[in-house]
């Protein structure tokens, strides 16, 4: 079985920031993100692989397969095209969550978002915490 390559790191968070966003607005809402997500989680953000910045995380084992590891609670990177957040379980019970986030486009359980501004803050704030409620009571708290 593969092992997961996207792990826990100590690379420097704010550095990554710096390099990584390819835009001024980017960098600002990145920054705003790293405040927001650490104030909701009460976790210090971590690197996460080379682009991931993570808060918290739990071990998970997959219900499918026999895979299992640790992941990061909830998250973010500054992509080219859009910021991806790391905020959403992608079950249908969680659906109603979204309705009040505003301007995004959704994977399958990965919100993607052109800047800070076109999304209610205080709905990714319960958005979050409603996501880490459910991870923590899915899986075993780390």
């Amino acid at each position: 079985m593969a092992e997961i390559k996207t792990k826990p790191n100590n690379a420097d968070v704010n550095e990554f920031i710096r390099t990584f966003a390819d835009t001024e607005q980017k960098k600002e809402d990145s920054f705003a993100l790293l405040e927001l997500m650490q104030e909701v989680t009460g976790h210090e953000p971590k690197m996460w692989g080379s682009s991931i910045i993570g808060f918290g995380q739990y071990h998970y084992k997959s219900e499918r397969s026999k895979q299992e590891g640790d992941w990061l609670l909830v998250g973010f990177s500054p992509r080219k095209a859009a910021i991806s957040l790391y905020v959403y379980t992608g079950c249908k019970e969680h659906e109603h969550l979204v309705n009040d986030l505003g301007k995004f486009k959704m994977g399958k359980a990965c919100i993607y978002v052109k800047r800070l501004s076109d999304i209610n803050q205080e709905a990714l704030k319960k958005l979050i915490k409603e996501t880490i409620d459910f991870l923590q009571s899915k899986y075993e708290k780390h």
